[in-house]
């Protein structure tokens, strides 16, 4: 199974969080292949300065080619709330699963409507750095429940 983690953010190791990330891609490694995707470009930093509904195009325009293969999912605060056994069923037989982390100002509809789904951890505000970790976590909480592996009890 392949897991991408398809992310508006820029590029670098972040001192904090960087160890976390590769923690949880690690112990995932016996269930799946874990990979993290940035995804930031001259265009979206533009559009960052021009409107909400320009950075949202922009971001529409550099995650697109990411839909062409497996299973979509989009984080989505506005979108229906799941608990880890719900999130859990969401990689279950599934070869290849794309789940994507919008930028700043969220996804576009027609992004949304592109995508198998759109879930939320919750209403909570939480910045980019932080979601990644907090779905890599739930990434292998969801793996450990659908094989049965004892981290989830």
């Amino acid at each position: 199974m392949k897991i991408n983690v398809i992310i508006v953010d820029k590029k670098g190791k972040e001192p904090l969080y960087a160890p976390l990330i590769e923690h949880y891609k690690k112990i995932a490694k016996p269930f799946a292949k874990v990979e993290v995707i940035e995804v930031f470009d001259k265009e979206i930093a533009r559009a960052h300065d021009i409107s909400p509904d320009a950075a949202q195009k922009s971001y529409t325009k550099a995650l697109e080619k990411y839909l062409g293969s497996g299973y979509n999912v989009a984080l989505d605060p506005s979108s229906k709330e799941v608990d880890s056994h719900n999130f859990a069923d969401l990689l279950k037989d599934k070869s290849e699963v794309n789940l994507y982390i919008g930028g700043a100002y969220g996804f576009e509809s027609a992004f949304l409507n592109k995508c198998n789904k759109a879930i939320s951890f919750g209403k909570i505000t939480l910045s980019h750095k932080l979601v990644k970790v907090v779905l890599l976590e739930q990434i292998f909480r969801g793996l450990a429940i659908n094989h049965n592996h004892p981290y989830h009890k």
